[in-house]
This record gives structure tokens, sequence and C-alpha cells, in this order.
């Protein structure tokens, strides 16, 4: 689902919760992945999280990143055109953010990373999400992911997919 406003829905629906997500590249075009604490199994996910009320998108993936893999060592290199939508499957709507939204409505940001491997820690952050975290081809995220998620994933690998050429080239060039 594609759609430009941050959050609402159909009338009497739960609204959508407005978001942010990284696709964060390292010098040679890998996209990091993350495995949540809280979802069993080989679920990988990109950094993503809420917007705070007043926050701008920009301030808020700067502190998800921060919150969630415990570094700022990156630059913004584009952003999605639209915002991306995805619905909760109904099983966990009612627990997941304490039933008051039906999905997340996010924009997304490409970022490169610039720092080193060991500025990486998403264990060493208050409240951590993540258990671990890896570097894959950016082609494959879409089968990381839960399946309610996949359909943005794979938006993603189409909308940033064609920056992988132009991260190992700034990388070759310093």
């Amino acid at each position: 689902m594609i759609s430009r406003a941050p959050t609402g829905g159909e009338s009497g629906a739960r609204p959508y919760r407005p978001g942010v997500g990284a696709v964060v590249f390292d010098s040679s075009g890998r996209v990091l992945v993350a495995r949540r604490i809280d979802t069993p199994g080989e679920a990988w996910q990109l950094p993503q999280g809420g917007i705070d009320v007043g926050e701008d998108p920009r301030a808020a993936i700067v502190r998800e990143l921060a919150e969630e893999i415990g570094t700022e060592k990156f630059e913004i290199i584009a952003e999605s055109a639209d915002w991306l939508a995805y619905e909760l499957p109904e099983e966990i709507a009612g627990r997941v953010w304490d039933g008051r939204f039906r999905g997340q409505r996010q924009k997304w940001f490409a970022v490169r990373f610039t720092g080193a491997d060991s500025d990486i820690a998403p264990g060493a952050v208050p409240d951590p999400e993540f258990s671990d975290w890896k570097w894959v081809a950016i082609e494959i995220i879409p089968e990381t992911v839960v399946s309610f998620k996949r359909a943005v994933y794979e938006r993603l690998v189409v909308e940033f997919g064609p920056l992988v050429e132009s991260v190992r080239a700034r990388a070759d060039h310093g």
C-alpha cells in the first residue's frame, strides 16, 4: 500500500502508526538486517520505529538508528518517494502498540553507514530490540522478514536497489 499521508485510515478503522525505517548500506552495498529479540526464529528486519508527536521524519530516523543499532555514524542518501504501509495480522493487531494501530505507515530512508562494524551495537543500547545483526544483499531482504512486511520490503528493493552501485563507487573513490 502506498500513501502520501503519515496517518489515518478508513472512517472508524484504527489509524496507522506513523513511522520511519532505514535501509543501511555498508561500503560494499550490502544492507544491515537485525533479528528482533521478541520474535522467535529467523525473522530479520530493517531498523524502523515510530515518529514522536511533532517530530520530523529525518530527525526520527537519526534517533531510531541510535536507539536501535547504537550508532549515528551514517549519512542519509535518499528518501522514499511515498509513505509505505503494512497491516498487522488480526491475530497480533490487538496486542501490538496496545491495539491502537492497524499497522504502520512509514517514510523510508537509504543511509550510508560511515563507521566501522564495531560501531554497530544493538545489544548495548538501553532496552535493546535486536539480538543480532548482519550485512546481506539487498535483493534478499524480502525473504528475511515476517510475511506481513514483505510487500514494503519488495518496494524498498525496487526503489533503493539502484543505489548499491553508487554506494560502492563512492567507497572505491573515497
